[in-house]
């Protein structure tokens, strides 16, 4: 094994939000980030409807679909499998090609990241790619006034990426939860209206 690897490795089973994720039942530590999002933001309401695009393994479909009990829907889509949650509608495939026949949504996340190559500005090109494809699918499902939180990584497309969100939503909040490891690169929007 590579020693960045195993640097990882430490780091992770180490992790407190890892720990407090398998003790809770969460199948991520992404959950606390989105659970902090809502206790910041109050993205989640009883009865609301919720897409999550790029929801694999389904830590934020899991808090999704917890905080908008009863009566709220939420709908998962991402490339990979997915182990069945709980009041969450999974669907396998590219989120660009699965959204046909949806509601109007209260909420989109988005969570997703390309598959990366290592080469930072191919990774960001791919991930600025996606983030348009999701703020497009916004633009047709969201209703008015509803709400965008998604993942984007500092690099030479983040002002791109603040750009188009700020194109599209009338009120846009970029936040560092503290769930986030501090290394990362990572950032996540607030988008609404």
């Amino acid at each position: 094994m590579a020693k960045s690897s195993k640097e990882w490795l430490r780091r992770h089973v180490t992790d407190p939000y890892v720990r407090k994720a398998r003790e809770e039942g969460y199948r991520s530590r992404a959950a606390y980030k989105l659970l902090e999002l809502d206790q910041k933001h109050s993205l989640f309401k009883p009865g609301m409807t919720v897409l999550d695009l790029g929801a694999a393994p389904g830590g934020w479909s899991q808090v999704a679909a917890q905080r908008v009990k009863p009566g709220g829907r939420v709908i998962a889509v991402d490339l990979l499998p997915i182990a069945p949650i709980g009041g969450v509608e999974v669907r396998k495939g590219d989120f660009r090609e699965q959204l046909g026949e949806l509601p109007p949504m209260d909420v989109v996340l988005s969570d997703v990241s390309p598959n990366l190559s290592g080469i930072r500005n191919v990774d960001q090109a791919r991930s600025l790619e996606l983030m348009l494809a999701a703020i497009d699918a916004c633009r047709r499902l969201l209703k008015p006034g509803g709400t965008f939180v998604s993942k984007a990584f500092h690099g030479d497309a983040f002002e791109e990426t603040l750009g188009a969100l700020r194109t599209a939503f009338a009120k846009v909040k970029a936040v560092k939860p503290a769930a986030s490891r501090g290394e990362s690169r990572e950032t996540y929007f607030v988008a609404r209206k």
